[in-house]
């Protein structure tokens, strides 16, 4: 007797999906990465190619727009599930740290050591359990990105139309004054001299054999600037503020690095030995808070000030290194 093959429940059927007006202008493969949770990005780029994913009946590219009123052909695929006690309790966190909201966007406190989406090797990120957290918020997505060992602000659109306007003020960053202001708190090594420095120096991003992203000054890079103020000495180290005028990958800790002043927890750009010595003043992470988020309001034009709270394991790094503060 040969048995018939058991349904995968987590398996969509083919379905035809009416795009709202909030993805009106969103590109086909973005909008089909908000339908497919769990499915990898280079599945849906080849469902895409090979035409199983179809606009208003017709073939269509992954770049293509998309208006309000299109009907997109989703065809079966298997939905990798996400790890429900992670995500609860995700859940649970997120509802605690909602720095600022109101009707188009909100401001949440991102816990070191999450991403900020799920990627290939991780199963689950923080807009996850944004999304998870609330099922009736018809639209959620990222406005820009903290890397995984970086805590603090992170800023979330809740419709397309304020995302984009957001986005365009990112983009519209001429190098001297941002649209978006972005401050760091970090602790770098040694002790800064020369007061206030603003380190115009490019960067390129560059991706090894294992896939890892490594970032490396470079003139023909891309444009980065920063601008970098000391506030506590200590005999080892400095305590930092880092505002971003440009928003490159790793910027903050590179540019750190290039003045001779690695910041301490890095294990990319950093330095083993003053990693090992803030190890034993109790740092166990990355020393890198995103401490303030400044905007105008991309609807209301009203500007926008919030603030994060350095985490208590950072107040205790520097509650040790105190009594050599100048």
């Amino acid at each position: 007797m040969i048995r018939a093959p058991m349904a995968d429940p987590h398996a969509h059927r083919s379905r035809i999906v009416e795009v709202s007006a909030h993805h009106s202008g969103q590109r086909l493969d973005n909008f089909l990465m908000s339908q497919l949770k769990g499915v990898p990005r280079s599945h849906i780029y080849r469902i895409v190619r090979t035409g199983q994913v179809r606009v208003n009946r017709s073939r269509a590219r992954a770049k293509s727009r998309l208006q309000a009123g299109d009907h997109v052909r989703i065809p079966p695929l298997r939905v990798a599930t996400r790890p429900t006690s992670v995500i609860s309790v995700g859940q649970r966190q997120v509802a605690q740290r909602i720095l600022f909201e109101d009707d188009d966007l909100f401001v949440v406190d991102k816990p070191v050591g999450v991403a900020v989406h799920a990627g290939s090797t991780i199963p689950t990120g923080l807009i996850d359990w944004l999304r998870a957290a609330r099922p009736e918020q018809e639209y959620l997505e990222l406005v820009h990105r903290l890397d995984r060992d970086t805590s603090g602000c992170l800023l979330i659109a809740k419709s397309r139309k304020a995302l984009i306007a957001l986005h365009a003020s990112l983009r519209d960053d001429d190098g001297t004054r941002p649209r978006i202001g972005k401050s760091y708190v970090a602790l770098v090594k040694g002790r800064w001299r020369g007061g206030p420095q603003r380190v115009n120096v490019a960067v390129k991003k560059n991706m090894l054999r294992s896939g890892e992203r490594l970032v490396r000054v470079s003139a023909d890079g891309q444009r980065a600037v920063s601008y970098i103020r000391p506030r506590v000495t200590f005999a080892t180290a400095t305590l930092v503020d880092v505002d971003l005028i440009t928003g490159r990958t790793h910027q903050a800790r590179v540019h750190a690095a290039y003045l001779g002043h690695p910041m301490g927890g890095d294990t990319k750009y950093g330095d083993k030995g003053f990693n090992a010595l803030m190890r034993k003043r109790g740092l166990h992470r990355l020393f890198l808070h995103a401490s303030c988020l400044s905007f105008e309001h991309p609807l209301t034009g009203r500007m926008i000030k919030v603030k994060s709270p350095l985490p208590k394991e950072l107040e205790s790094v520097l509650s040790r290194l105190n009594g050599d503060a100048d």
